[in-house]
Formats: C-alpha cells, sequence, structure tokens
C-alpha cells in the first residue's frame, strides 16, 4: 500500500521543458537555455532573487502556446510573423493554475515589441520587465548557431540586437546584455551542454514539493499540451485518466493510488510531443515506418517521466500502456506478471477510450462497440481478464464518466482553439 510520494516541482519542469522541444533536434534544450539568459540579464539589471526565479520558470515553458513542429521551426528566425497567438495560447493554459499566476502574465507578454516605449503597456496593462527580458533572451538564443563555436558567433548577434534597440528591445535591456556579451562565460553558459549544473549552480527553480492536488493540476496542465497538438486527441488524456482512475478504485486501490493513477492517465502520451503532427493526423492507415515513429512515443513517455525522481510508480503505469499481456506490446515487451497491475489498468483505459473517439481515418465506436472490442483482446490474452472483468460490469457507469469528462474536456479545449490560428 502506497502512502505518500514526494515530487519537486523543479524536477517536473526541468523533465517538461525538455520535452517540449523534442518536435525538432534544432530546438533542443531551447527552453532552458533561454532561461539561463535570461537570468543572466535580469541578474545584472538588478531584479531580486524572486523576479529572477520567475523569470526563469516562465522561460522553462513559454512556447507552450507552441502545438506544431512548423511552429517552433519558424519561430528560429529572429523576427517572427504573428508571434502572439502562441503567447495567448500559453497564457490561457496556465492562468488559472496557483502555482503559474506569478508567470503567467510573462509568457503572455513574452513577445511584445519594445516600439520606442509602445510596448511598456498592452491594453492598458503594464508589460512586466520580465516579459521584455524573455523575449530578448529568446532571440538571443535563436541567433545562437548550435553548429559553430560560440564566441565566433559575438559580434554578429550583438550588432543583431543592438540594431532593433529601442523598436524591438528594451534600450536598457540591450545595454545590459552589450555589457555581459562581452565575457566569454556568458556565452560558454548559453552554449553548453552542462545545463543541469548552470541551473544547479545558479539556484533558479523553486525547491518546491508538489502535493498531490498540485501534482494532478500540473499533469492536467500537461495533457492539455500533449493532446491539443490534434484536435482528434484533444480530450483524449482526460478520458483515459478518468477511465484508469474509476476503475483503479473498483479493483481496490487506496485513495492516493487513484490519485496517482489520475496522473498516470493525464501524462500517458507525454512521448508524443516527440510524434510528427503530420503523423498524428494522417487520414489513412500509417506506413510500417510512420509506426514505427509512433511506437517511440511510449519509449519517449518512459525515458521524460523516468527523469522525475519520485514518479517512478506513475512512470511504469503510465509509460506501459502498450504492452501486453501475451508479451507482444511495445517498447518492452513485458508479459504476464510482470506487468504492473496498474499498468494493466492503464492499458484498458487507452483502448476503450482511443476507439470511442474520432481519428482522422475512423469513426469513433459506441461504448458498446468499444467494450466489445477489449473483451475480444481479453480472451486473447492481449489485455488482461480480471480488469476487462471489472470493465464490463460496471460497463454504464464506467461509459457515462468518461462521456461526461470528455464532455467538459472538449469545453475547455475549445477556450484555447479560437487561438489557433
Amino acid at each position: 500500500m502506497i502512502s505518500n510520494i514526494r515530487i519537486k516541482l523543479s524536477d517536473l519542469i526541468l523533465s517538461f521543458s525538455r520535452a517540449l522541444d523534442f518536435v525538432n533536434p534544432r530546438v533542443a534544450n531551447h527552453h532552458l537555455r533561454v532561461g539561463i539568459i535570461a537570468s543572466e540579464i535580469a541578474r545584472s539589471f538588478g531584479m531580486s532573487r524572486e523576479e529572477i526565479n520567475n523569470i526563469f520558470l516562465a522561460s522553462a515553458i513559454h512556447d507552450i502556446g507552441f502545438f506544431s513542429a512548423k511552429e517552433k521551426i519558424d519561430a528560429l528566425e529572429l523576427e517572427i510573423t504573428n508571434p502572439y497567438l502562441h503567447a495567448e495560447r500559453g497564457y490561457l493554459l496556465i492562468k488559472d493554475f496557483d502555482l503559474f499566476s506569478a508567470i503567467s502574465k510573462l509568457i503572455l507578454y513574452h513577445h511584445v515589441p519594445w516600439a520606442e516605449g509602445a510596448g511598456s503597456q498592452v491594453n492598458r496593462e503594464e508589460v512586466p520587465a520580465g516579459g521584455h527580458i524573455i523575449h530578448l533572451a529568446d532571440r538571443i538564443e535563436v541567433l545562437i548557431n548550435r553548429q559553430q563555436e560560440v564566441l565566433n558567433q559575438r559580434k554578429n548577434i550583438v550588432d543583431a540586437i543592438k540594431s532593433r534597440s529601442d523598436s524591438i528591445f528594451v534600450p536598457e535591456l540591450v545595454e545590459v546584455f552589450e555589457n555581459l556579451s562581452a565575457k566569454e562565460s556568458f556565452w560558454f553558459d548559453a552554449a553548453s551542454p552542462e545545463i543541469d549544473q548552470i541551473i544547479s549552480d545558479r539556484n533558479v527553480l523553486p525547491d518546491t514539493e508538489l502535493n498531490m492536488n498540485e501534482l494532478i493540476n500540473i499533469a492536467k496542465l500537461f495533457s492539455h499540451i500533449i493532446d491539443y497538438r490534434s484536435h482528434f486527441t484533444a480530450v483524449h488524456s482526460a478520458g483515459v485518466s478518468a477511465v484508469a482512475t474509476l476503475l483503479a478504485r473498483m479493483i481496490g486501490f487506496s485513495e492516493i493510488e487513484c490519485q496517482m493513477m489520475r496522473v498516470a492517465g493525464y501524462l500517458h502520451d507525454v512521448g508524443k510531443l516527440a510524434v510528427p503532427a503530420e503523423i498524428l493526423e494522417k487520414p489513412a492507415k500509417l506506413s510500417v515506418e510512420e509506426f514505427n515513429v509512433m511506437k517511440s512515443h511510449v519509449y519517449h513517455s518512459y525515458r521524460i517521466l523516468e527523469a522525475v525522481s519520485g514518479l517512478d510508480i506513475i512512470n511504469t503505469w503510465a509509460s506501459f500502456h502498450h504492452e501486453r499481456m501475451d508479451g507482444k506490446g511495445y517498447p518492452f515487451h513485458i508479459r504476464g506478471n510482470e506487468l504492473p497491475i496498474g499498468s494493466r489498468i492503464m492499458a484498458v483505459s487507452d483502448v476503450f477510450t482511443a476507439i470511442t473517439e474520432d481519428r482522422p481515418y475512423r469513426k469513433g465506436m459506441s461504448g458498446e462497440d468499444a467494450l466489445k472490442i477489449i473483451e475480444d483482446m481479453a480472451k486473447t490474452n492481449s489485455l488482461d481478464p480480471s480488469v476487462v472483468g471489472v470493465a464490463g460490469t460496471y460497463f454504464r457507469h464506467l461509459n457515462d464518466v468518461r462521456m461526461d469528462t470528455q464532455l467538459k474536456a472538449g469545453e475547455e479545449y475549445m477556450g484555447v482553439k479560437q487561438f489557433m490560428g
């Protein structure tokens, strides 16, 4: 019986920040590099420790409003077209979460041009200095060519930023950056592969230990970024989480274990951040090569969550949802009793929920047809017969909860969808 789990916000943010950059190697660790640059500019600008920490935290997830690889690659240009959509999306995603209340406006305004001072306000609301700092740091980072020695790029990057002082960037911040640019250490930090060590040395992430409600809320937030990449999957994790939690309760899990199952349901597809949108939304059967890419998502989920200390049980429940009782699942080919009961619950919940949803290549099944599918899979020892048996016994209640949860999740999605562009 599990009595408690201990998860640090810093571990979760670092892992998810890296996951956000999985979409393309060209943006690997972009968020954390921006945080390193922004925190140093903020420190040199004389900001308080709390402000510096908030700027780093916002930097670590500042582009959560990007839902496609193309958007992220387009943003590698120094001056990007209509940067406000992803900033609006990011703000809408986090604004109601207490843990992120101090940084929501930094994300909302992280692409506001200074415009000779007009950018000090938007709609009569003051733009926080941290938003302007993240904007500057973000553009510095995209100017760094990772294939070349960073010091050899220093002059061109400084010149590019200075030429946009007062029009795009706050002059005082540009001056701070210019002074910092004289230090080789500034550039070596910005391009260093030793990112974790730099972040640890600067002590720029909160050492907060999350309670269960906070962990659930952050997992739900992360599920939105995962699922909103395609309208076909916009409410998928919400449905899986609800079904898995209810099944766990019916099977006899403790209350904390049921809460852990809820988290696992929200996070089970986090590795899909590494799968191209054209595969997720292909309106036909995937080729063998494309299906191999799709298979990788559970492996990536496992590695992403593995980096978070204390999340090991939730990780196995979440990341083994494509393993099968007969050992013919993927990617680890775990079989029978070696597969934790939580993972077996998640597997049933994922299949049941997925086949009731529309996909680019098919319409969703009715709940009754979905139940028939999982019962057939139990007969071939693909899914756990005992878990499927519980699902069958309480089918109507299970399906009602799934539909109600996904209906509410769909309403949340529509609130963000207006900013899809």
